[in-house]
């Protein structure tokens, strides 16, 4: 189908790979860390990143998964440097422990990419209380920027490389509550509806993007933060909803994208040059896309930052 491979402004479209959008580029020196890297998208990301020379920390809730993954990514590139380590973004017991780890290892952080979610599950309070899709999708998220954003700071300023904070939205975004973010209720069983709580989360992670853009400006740090949408694509994502799963393993072999196209957009954001200096974007294909104007938001980003705060 050709619209399939449209190139817009980057030379890039919604068929590019991963491998694609980063070839030639060299991230030898840089340290990312990756969120849900034992499944789907997180997978292909954490092997294209390694295999561009970057040391890729893959954050993991299934430790044995997560090694899996790391054996499977050195059998191809012998010279890959990746960690795996405990990552549960629904606990924020789990995110302060990885976070307070990893400050302690001594290394610098260049990349951070927040790419974990969960998708439509029945209603679920997390172990702090939270409704469970918006605990893992947002609330895991912002408490883990903000306790690496010191250690992206200081890496940046004593490397003289731009720090680059993605997150990995959707366009589900589009596709929440009315009013955007339940904020008086996102822990209310009544009312609960798992495709709209996902839109939520979604929505909450482009709010997080680009007002942390903002504040990373107003400070003169030499960090961005944009988010995108990865693509529809065939992963486990729709795993709780078996309508969802059987007209997506259906549709997949015609319509969606594949795991390597499907993490093209992170690699691109997370690595290629035309993004250096981009900060509080929403890219779609590996290009800018216009966001629909709640999304934009800068209000509701604020009232979404307070929000955060408190339930952390």
């Amino acid at each position: 189908m050709w619209w399939f491979s449209r190139k817009g402004p980057s030379g890039f479209s919604y068929s590019s790979t991963a491998e694609e959008v980063t070839e030639g580029i060299d991230g030898s020196g840089l340290t990312a860390i990756v969120t849900g890297a034992s499944s789907g998208i997180g997978v292909e990301t954490s092997r294209v990143l390694a295999l561009r020379g970057v040391h890729v920390i893959m954050g993991v809730r299934n430790m044995s998964a997560g090694n899996a993954v790391k054996e499977a990514i050195l059998s191809k590139i012998p010279t890959a440097k990746v960690d795996v380590m405990e990552l549960d973004l629904s606990s924020n017991a789990s995110v302060r422990k990885f976070a307070a780890d990893f400050n302690s290892a001594g290394l610098p952080l260049n990349i951070l990419i927040n790419n974990a979610g969960i998708g439509f599950v029945p209603f679920e309070l997390s172990q702090d209380g939270i409704e469970l899709i918006f605990a893992t999708n947002h609330i895991g998220p912002f408490l883990l920027t903000e306790l690496l954003l010191d250690k992206m700071k200081a890496t940046a300023h004593k490397s003289n490389i731009e720090g680059r904070i993605i997150n990995v939205a959707s366009d589900s975004y589009k596709y929440t509550y009315r009013g955007g973010i339940r904020f008086d209720k996102i822990n209310d069983k009544s009312g609960y509806n798992s495709f709209y709580s996902y839109g939520q989360s979604k929505l909450a992670n482009i709010l997080h993007a680009n007002q942390l853009s903002s504040i990373l400006k107003e400070q003169g740090a030499n960090v961005t933060v944009n988010s995108l949408h990865p693509g529809p694509i065939v992963t486990n994502i729709h795993r709780h909803s078996p309508i969802l799963n059987g007209i997506v393993t259906t549709l997949g072999k015609y319509v969606l994208k594949n795991v390597q196209q499907g993490a093209a957009t992170t690699c691109y954001a997370a690595l290629h040059p035309q993004v250096q200096g981009v900060t509080g974007k929403y890219f779609v294909d590996s290009n800018v896309a216009e966001l629909k104007s709640h999304a934009a938001d800068p209000e509701m980003g604020k009232k979404l930052w307070e929000l955060s705060l408190n339930m952390i």
